[in-house]
Order: structure tokens, then C-alpha cells, then sequence
């Protein structure tokens, strides 16, 4: 689900899917992350010159419009298009990534990119429909300069190309709407919505002290050295600052900045029975000023490879079905997966969907101590930094906090401008990835509780519990990788969960015993009706989650959460062995003193707040 906290995409069933990609590949696709970022936004700042680029933009979109706009419009061969927008990503970017203590990457770059989006026919019905979803867009990547002929001719090939694409489709539409059988929802393609008008500031130029800071990325990346057991590892900083312009045929006008500082740390090991273990973590701030000190780097990356070497020795779990504490970051992605994708409002039509509440608007589909928002308006909660936050969507439109789910009732869903039965307009949440058609995302999704206990209680709780169900211990979820939920019909409303630190809390007063191999399997309405209690303290959990409008930034805020029941099954077991070949200087280090203890048999840590 993360690179080190993203959520990444799997192409599996295309729904609503993240999920980490396999070890092997895990380090090299983290090393990909630099592209550039689908559109977020600083607070607002006052109004400024519209810079060349968009007024580069505005002038051939208004030529084209005018243009095809005299096609000829009985003609299904050469309709005008309804509606047109150029969407442009203009960010630049410094990568510096260390493995083993040594530098393995330092560069900077920028790329401009275009998607033009045309639409065919009237918001009824139009090239979009259906599965042709991706035929509205086309990307072309555009010169740096603000040359404005360069410009113009570059729009110019991406749109008569779009143009080609969107007639192509519009007619296959057509065709498959006399054929096929009435449709459940017959809900317009696109929405109508006011036009927006935002000309916020250009993002700075990235300023970093390149040298000091590959420094700093190699020094972190050397800390593994002390732990011999971990076989791989990788600090990665990514600095980005991007400007994103949007204009559309309807008059909306928009350029807004986004700066982003993330530092990644990956480790990676195998236990002495093949099974591959990796633990990561994130830390990200709006400037690269903001990231943490190095000396608390230092001490975070150290119990990373404290964690590593205990779970190589950690004992197979196996599969269980009873009650457990998430950890307010396990919850909040469990949150992410199993309710958030199924409140897209694109999820509640199209006869492939499965429609998991569609139908239960006003009906209470969580305990009634939960409420949920969703709100891209926020930076910050408390003291960290959410990646899903943004002032206007990817399709124009103004962010807006969009109340869920109120005292467990569901109220309504996270809507682009794709209408849906009962739901006509957008509020603010069509996002997308570069070259790809917005739909309904999560921003900044939050999770409250007015049933809240102390770390002790809700401790105390699980315990009874599991001896109420003849358990000889419950589990505590402390940390967690990723996740995936399908939502299509031709596949189990299914959900899973990857957890990285897990713990058995006994029943009989014996210590936690930290465990490995533990993967959370379910479905959605059976999970959220097992939910008994919550956490007084809220975690962040910041990622990047892959479904069909691409990857995205997201974050999810959640208190710790305590079931009653949870499922929960074994991962693949692993085939290969721990390298016949010793790491060089393995065996000094063993027989040195690191002052380092395992963590194994210790108790399970505290529900705590932050990341």
C-alpha cells in the first residue's frame, strides 16, 4: 500500500485496490516515486498574475473550442465537443537515495505535463460512459519554456488527438446503448458545475543544500550496518515543489502550488524459513525543513532494525479468528480500505460494481459512538503533516469537507463530477493521477469516537473478551503495511490487510509475544459490526493509494480500534533461504557489543500518538 506508507497499486479486479509490490521488486519500485503528483494545493494566498503558461493555455483552448465548435453537429463523425480542459503539472524535483551506507542516487529534474480532457456528445450521455472512462483524457509532456507558439502547437497535437478519440468512443457508446439492457442507474456522464477561479502564487524553486543533505541520507542508510541481519536497506529523500494549472471550456481558471519533503526508510530481511520481512517508515513535512532532526532519524531507523531482527526470530502465526486491537495507524488504514474506497461515489453505479452501500443512505452502518469526514481543507493534524490534503480537486473543483458517516449514520458519498442516483453535483473530491480520468477519492479521511478508553481499559478489554470466547490470548496490532479492497461484483466484497508488528496478548498474564506472518482477511459490513470500542488518542497514517484514477496522495486519522472478532490468515510462507554467503563483516559485528536488545517477548508497546 506504501512505499514506506504509500499505498501502492496492484492490477488486480482494478477496483479500489492498493498493495504493497512483491520484495523483490520493493526497492526498485520505491525508487520510482518521483513522479509528479496529482494536484494539491498550500492554503489559499491572494490572487496573482496569471502567468504565461496559463494564458498560454486559456488562448489555445479558446482557439479550439471556437474551432471545433463549427464542426458540424448532425454529423456524429465531427461533433463539437461539449467541453474541453487543460489540466498541466509542472514540478521539480530532487532525489538523493543511499543504500548501505553509501550514496547510490543524487539528481534533479522537472517535467511539464499536459491531460486534455474532451467530452462528445451532452452530459447525458457522452464518450465517457461506462468502461470508456479513459478516452476522455489524453497527456502529452510540454516544453519548460513559456514559449508561447511551443506551447500552442504542443496543446494543439494533444487535443485534435483527444478530439480523434473522444469521437471514436462516443460512437462505440451509442452503439453498446442499443444493445445492452437498461442500466440501474441512468445518471448523467458529468455534472454541471459552477466555474472556479483561483490564481494562486508560482511553487519557489526547491532550495537545498544537496551536499549536506547526501551526507545526512548516507549516514541514516549506514545505522543498518550495525545490524547484520538486515540484508537490505535504503533511506530515499524526495523533494518536490509543483505548480498546477487547470482551465476548462466552462471559464474556470486555476493555478495552484504544492510543496512536499518526504523521507523514506526501507529494511528488508528473510527468516531463517524463507519468509521475506520488511519494515518502513515515512516522514514528511511541507518543506524539507520541517523533517525530523537526525538524531531522531537516527533513533527511529535503530528500531526499525531492533524490530527486524526480532521478528526473524518471532514464531509463525496461525490463522485466528477473535478479538484484537488495531493501533490508531493499523485502524486508520483498515478504515482507508474497508470503508473509505466503498463511499467513492463512482463504487455506487455501474452494473460490474458491488454496490456495498448504495442503498443505505440515513440507515447506520457503524456503531453509533463513530462519525467519519473526509477533509482535503486541513494541513495538519495536531503536529503532522496529511499528504491528502488540497484546496481545489483535479477537476476544478473547490475542496470541501464532506461529512460521512454522523453518530454511525451514513450521509452521503465522495463525489467528482460522475453523478450518481440521489447525487447530482461534485463536493470537491475528484481526484486523479497524471493521464488518468477523475473520480471520486479520499482526501484526509477522519475517524472519531465518542466511546473513547484509555490505552489500559481498552487493553483490559480485549482480554476479557477473549476469554469470554474461550481464547487463549487476543492480538494487538501495532504496525501496518498496506491494504486492498474490491468492491466489483465479479470478486468477493473482500477485504485485505498487511500488518508488519503484530502481538499475542495472553490471557493468563504471560508477556506479549511478538509474532510474523499475519495477514487480516475479511468482509466489510461483518468488520465494522465487530467494532466495540476505540482508542483516547489518534494516529496518522500518510500514503499514496493506487485504484483506476491512479495514485494519489491520502492520509487517514483513527483512533486505536478494539473488535470483537477479526480474521486473520497466513502470508506466503517464502521458498528461498537466508544467503549461504555471510554479510561482509557479519560475524564482527555479532561478537561486538551494540547494545542493542531483541525485542522478543517484550510487551506490546502502548497505543501512542503521531506516527
Amino acid at each position: 500500500m506504501l512505499l514506506a506508507e504509500f499505498l501502492r497499486p496492484t492490477p488486480v479486479n482494478h477496483p479500489a485496490h492498493s498493495q504493497r509490490t512483491s520484495l523483490s521488486l520493493f526497492f526498485l519500485s520505491i525508487a520510482s516515486t518521483l513522479a509528479p503528483l496529482s494536484a494539491s494545493s498550500l492554503p489559499v494566498r491572494a490572487q496573482q498574475p496569471a502567468p504565461p503558461l496559463l494564458d498560454a493555455m486559456t488562448a489555445e483552448l479558446h482557439r479550439a473550442v471556437t474551432s471545433l465548435g463549427k464542426a458540424n453537429s448532425t454529423d456524429d463523425k465531427q461533433l463539437p465537443p461539449y467541453f474541453l480542459s487543460y489540466t498541466v503539472s509542472d514540478a521539480s524535483f530532487v532525489s538523493i537515495r543511499a543504500e548501505y551506507g553509501a550514496l547510490a542516487e543524487s539528481s534533479a529534474n522537472r517535467a511539464r505535463i499536459a491531460d486534455v480532457q474532451v467530452r462528445v456528445g451532452d452530459p447525458k450521455l457522452d464518450n465517457t460512459h461506462g468502461t470508456h472512462r479513459a478516452s476522455a483524457v489524453n497527456s502529452l509532456q510540454l516544453p519548460l519554456g513559456d514559449d508561447r507558439e511551443a506551447l500552442a502547437r504542443s496543446l494543439w497535437l494533444a487535443t485534435n488527438t483527444g478530439y480523434g478519440n473522444a469521437l471514436d468512443n462516443y460512437l462505440r457508446v451509442k452503439t453498446e446503448a442499443q444493445v445492452r439492457a437498461k442500466e440501474e442507474d441512468t445518471s448523467p456522464d458529468f455534472s454541471q458545475q459552477a466555474p472556479q477561479t483561483h490564481i494562486g502564487s508560482v511553487a519557489p524553486p526547491i532550495v537545498i543544500d544537496r551536499a549536506a543533505w547526501e551526507q545526512r541520507v548516507r549516514e541514516l542508510s549506514r545505522v543498518f550496518r550495525d545490524y547484520p541481519d538486515v540484508y537490505q536497506n535504503m533511506v530515499l529523500l524526495t523533494v518536490q515543489n509543483e505548480t498546477d494549472y487547470f482551465a476548462s471550456s466552462e471559464g474556470s481558471r486555476i493555478v495552484m502550488p504544492h510543496m512536499l519533503a518526504r523521507l523514506v526508510v526501507v529494511a528488508a530481511t528473510r527468516a531463517d524459513d524463507g519468509m521475506d520481512l520488511f519494515r518502513d517508515q515515512t516522514f514528511e513535512a511541507e518543506t524539507i525543513g520541517g523533517l525530523p532532526s537526525q538524531a531522531d532519524l537516527v533513533s527511529a531507523i535503530k528500531s526499525l532494525g531492533q524490530s527486524l531482527e526480532a521478528l526473524r526470530k518471532a514464531p509463525v502465526t496461525e490463522p485466528f479468528d477473535g478479538p484484537a486491537i488495531l493501533s490508531g495507524r493499523a485502524s486508520a488504514v483498515f478504515f482507508h480500505e474497508v470503508l473509505g474506497h466503498r463511499l467513492e461515489g463512482q463504487r455506487q453505479r455501474g452494473d460490474e460494481e458491488g454496490q456495498t452501500f448504495t442503498k443505505d443512505i440515513g440507515k447506520e452502518i457503524l456503531p453509533q459512538f463513530l462519525s467519519v469526514v473526509d477533509d482535503p481543507t486541513i494541513t495538519r493534524f495536531h503536529n503532522t503533516w496529511l499528504s491528502g490534503n488540497y484546496e481545489y480537486d483535479d477537476e476544478g473543483q473547490k475542496a470541501q469537507r464532506v461529512d460521512l458517516i454522523d453518530d454511525g449514520v451514513l450521509k452521503t458519498f465522495l463525489m467528482s463530477r460522475l453523478p450518481i442516483a440521489s447525487f447530482s453535483e461534485s463536493n470537491g473530491h475528484g481526484r486523479a493521477e497524471t493521464g488518468h480520468v477523475p473520480t471520486g477519492r479520499q482526501g484526509n479521511l477522519i475517524v472519531t469516537s465518542t466511546k473513547s478508553e484509555t490505552e489500559a481499559e481498552l487493553r483490559q478489554q480485549l482480554i476479557e473478551e477473549a476469554k469470554k470466547q474461550g481464547k487463549p490470548y487476543g492480538l494487538y496490532f501495532e504496525d501496518i503495511s498496506s491494504g486492498f479492497a474490491v468492491t466489483q461484483r465479479s470478486s468477493p466484497q473482500a477485504f485485505q490487510v498487511i500488518p508488519l508488528v503484530v502481538w499475542r496478548v495472553y490471557v493468563d498474564g504471560r508477556p506479549d509475544e511478538l509474532v510474523r506472518g499475519v495477514s487480516i482477511v475479511g468482509t466489510p459490513l461483518a468488520a465494522m459490526k465487530s467494532i466495540i470500542a476505540t482508542g483516547d488518542k489518534s494516529e496518522v497514517f500518510n500514503g499514496e493509494c493506487g485504484a483506476e484514477s491512479g495514485t494519489i496522495p491520502v492520509s487517514a486519522v483513527a483512533p486505536a480500534m478494539l473488535l470483537s472478532s477479526i480474521e486473520t490468515q497466513r502470508q506466503p510462507q517464502g521458498t528461498a533461504r537466508p544467503p549461504i554467503l555471510p554479510i561482509p563483516g557479519a560475524e564482527k559485528q555479532r561478537s561486538g557489543n551494540r547494545g542493542q536488545g531483541s525485542e522478543t517477548g517484550s510487551a506490546a508497546p502502548a497505543v501512542t500518538e503521531g506516527q
